[in-house]
């Protein structure tokens, strides 16, 4: 794709998730840039580009799925690669991004390795980076340069809203306090529906654990969707859907973005009172791990239009709330 003075818009994908950056090159309007990818006998991995990139617009798309520092690695691999090819601009787009739950030191001696993330993408050559909702919107200010922090939140809100919204008694529930104000635009979507949170105690010293759960907010009665960013295990949104049903919840829909679904996830959550579980596909879902409640909605259409407004200078923020 071609505009005035030459600008040449190239996608690129690894082999993270291939699908998803068919699908998003097809949206853009041109086809993945032809590449060599393998692995050396000692796990190493190999890059190299089968056209000219010189002076071209690069969108570089790698999700990063487990294992997920062999695919961070390959990231970076073709970010180097474009760099010492002479790309023009280099744009990395990462629909969820890697160690991004390490945005903070907890206690003494720990990594940010969030930070040290965006610190190599940036020595590697990447001039931009594009991710979709970010574990932690500090995270935006780790890598020197532009980030562009998309939102899922239309895609699914209007998806509940489409499919639930006849219903009156919609509740918007945070799996935590710390989520509220994403559960608040929610809640503006979904027409200023009531909100409630669970209050949870997490154990620093164990992952993908907390020990207790309390319903805040008024939920009897009402089909609660259960929000967040992300699910790993799905052991924290699973007992968040069942607090809510010991409430008096008439019924719980969980929707996240990403989903992890590390196992054992997949059985937890085809096994929880949930009766729908709606997440994205910035993460691939292998075929063993889908179950008859699960509904995957496309993010390819969202990074498109975000690769699109940065290629031509535009506005990634009007895409979300209308003012350039």
């Amino acid at each position: 794709m071609k505009l005035v003075g030459e600008k040449n818009l190239m996608v690129f994908s690894g082999r993270a998730h291939p699908r998803l950056a068919e699908e998003v090159a097809e949206l853009v309007g041109t086809g993945l840039v032809p590449s060599s990818m393998y692995d050396f006998a000692n796990s190493e991995k190999y890059v190299r580009y089968e056209e000219s990139v010189r002076g071209c617009d690069a969108f570089v798309l790698q999700s990063h799925t487990a294992p997920i520092n062999e695919w961070i690695m390959e990231h970076l691999i073709m970010v180097d690669a474009l760099k010492r090819a002479s790309a023009k601009r280099i744009t990395v787009v990462m629909p969820f991004y890697g160690y991004s739950r390490q945005d903070k030191k907890h206690r003494g001696r720990e990594p940010i390795s969030a930070r040290l993330v965006a610190d190599l993408f940036k020595t590697a050559g990447a001039d931009r980076l594009i991710s979709v909702d970010l574990h932690a919107d500090q995270i935006q200010g780790y890598f020197d340069g532009p980030v562009d922090h998309l939102m899922a939140l239309p895609i699914l809100a209007d998806y509940v809203r489409d499919k639930y919204g006849a219903e009156s008694d919609l509740a918007v529930v945070s799996p935590d306090a710390g989520r509220i104000k994403v559960a608040e635009r929610w809640s503006a979507r979904l027409g200023g529906v009531p909100l409630a949170f669970i209050h949870k105690t997490r154990r620093t010293d164990r992952p993908n654990e907390s020990v207790a759960n309390r319903v805040v907010g008024e939920v009897e009665g009402r089909t609660c969707v259960l929000v967040d960013d992300m699910i790993d295990t799905g052991g924290t949104i699973v007992k968040a859907a069942e607090a809510l049903m010991q409430e008096g919840a008439k019924a719980v829909i969980i929707a996240a973005t990403h989903g992890i679904l590390s196992d054992p996830a997949a059985e937890r959550l085809k096994n929880s009172p949930a009766v729908e579980v709606i997440l994205t596909n910035t993460l691939p879902l292998a075929e063993e791990k889908s179950f008859d409640k699960l509904t995957v909605l496309s993010i390819a259409p969202l990074l498109a239009q975000a690769i699109q407004a940065v290629f031509e200078d535009g506005s990634v923020t009007s895409m979300f709330d209308g003012h350039a």
